[in-house]
């Protein structure tokens, strides 16, 4: 039996990571989990404008949330776009 493939799903996840600060964020987050401040740190941009790509990619489901104290720590947890940012990454 073969898999049906979700193009729907497939082609939100690609336009979720087509943003090139989003795709920054998820390279970043392959390699180690972050919070938003280092996040924004490392990224030079605004708490708000990080948080507001963060919450793209949870509701695409390309990034998972943890609470750790106070701090949210986020993390890549869809095995494809790993995949497809070690091919860009890789580039």
């Amino acid at each position: 039996m073969s898999k049906k493939v979700d193009f729907e799903e497939i082609s939100e996840m690609l336009k979720a990571l087509a943003h090139p600060i989003r795709l920054q964020i998820v390279i970043g987050l392959t390699k180690d989990e972050c919070n938003v401040s280092k996040i924004q740190e490392k990224l030079g941009l605004p708490q708000s404008t990080v948080s507001q790509h963060l919450a793209i990619l949870r509701r695409n489901g390309i990034v998972k949330a943890r609470r750790d104290g106070v701090k949210v720590c986020y993390r890549v947890v869809d095995p494809s776009v790993r995949k497809i940012v070690e091919i860009i990454a890789r580039e």
